[in-house]
């Protein structure tokens, strides 16, 4: 079973998928999408899943378009094959706590830029958020595959004159195997604690350095906020034409192998992690630009953030 992350794709919609939305259920609907965007966030394909749940293709197709009355305990291990716990499923985790529920009320309503500096206050508090004077010289790349992080992120370390990490090989040194193999034969879990343990220790090694991370990092939150706290991170943006052009481009056919819904899932996938994307300090958009283009455009911006932060190459 291959569980890998940007290129996973839907199969195609049942029967029931053509339902008129007023013949469904609300809770259903609404806990149907919930199930399709959480899987889509992970980049898994509905066969992954339904294979990691032991269910039916159809059963799972039929709850993500609302027409499935699930069982607690299919919900369950639908639940343990997305990574995520039965309450983040079925609705939302922060009413399991009186605690939860008054951090909730003090944040619900506010804006994403009140947000963030309430989340970058809570890890200074907890001692999770570390101020490390390296972040700044630290470049990292995230965004879907295809969006150039390999190449520009080469073109931008030889600028910058610092290293060039690819945090996939790191994974693959740490693992002895490759990156397919890794989810094949131990599963999404195992990839996850390798991604981490490579990102980890590259931080540790490198002060100066320039990273292309996995399309699919900002799924797991430790990892990520592990990403932002350690790295000025840059999202490489693209539409997503754009982005399965260059794959095809690259000689990459899997994705339009495994799905006659290729382009719909990659737009899935993208709107499912752009929220996350969206973190990043610096936004890069390539859409439509040439590489030289691109390339300029990413030195800029990362040149001028350096020089904000007074440690200008």
């Amino acid at each position: 079973m291959n569980e890998r992350t940007d290129d996973a794709l839907l199969t195609a919609p049942t029967e029931g998928s053509e339902l008129p939305d007023d013949a469904k259920n609300p809770l259903l609907v609404t806990l149907g999408d919930r199930v399709r965007n959480l899987r889509a966030r992970r980049g898994l394909t509905r066969k992954a899943v339904a294979q990691a749940a032991a269910v039916s293709e159809r059963h799972l197709a039929n709850l993500e378009y609302g027409i499935g009355n699930a069982s607690i305990l299919v919900l369950q291990q639908v639940a343990g094959a997305l990574q995520c716990s039965l309450a983040e499923l079925v609705g939302d985790v922060t009413t399991s706590s009186p605690e939860w529920l008054l951090i909730r009320e003090l944040l619900e309503g506010r804006g994403e830029a009140d947000l963030r500096r309430a989340r970058v206050a809570i890890g200074e508090l907890l001692g999770t958020a570390a101020n490390d004077p390296a972040r700044a010289r630290r470049i990292a790349l995230i965004g879907l595959r295809g969006a150039g992080k390999s190449t520009l992120g080469q073109m931008l370390a030889d600028d910058l004159d610092v290293p060039f990490v690819e945090l996939s090989r790191e994974i693959e040194k740490f693992a002895g195997c490759s990156v397919r193999e890794i989810h094949d034969l131990y599963g999404t879990n195992a990839y996850r604690r390798y991604e981490r343990r490579a990102l980890e220790e590259t931080v540790q090694i490198y002060g100066e350095v320039v990273i292309a991370t996995p399309g699919g990092i900002v799924s797991d939150p430790a990892t990520f906020n592990e990403l932002l706290a350690h790295c000025t991170t840059v999202w490489l943006q693209a539409a997503p034409e754009e982005h399965m052009g260059r794959v095809r481009a690259q000689g990459d056919t899997r994705p339009m192998a495994a799905s006659r819904e290729a382009m719909d899932d990659l737009r899935r996938i993208l709107n499912g992690r752009a929220a996350f994307y969206s973190k990043a300090d610096i936004t890069v958009d390539t859409s439509g630009r040439d590489l030289p283009a691109s390339f300029e455009l990413l030195r800029s911006s990362v040149r001028e953030n350096m020089a904000r932060a007074g440690t200008a190459a």
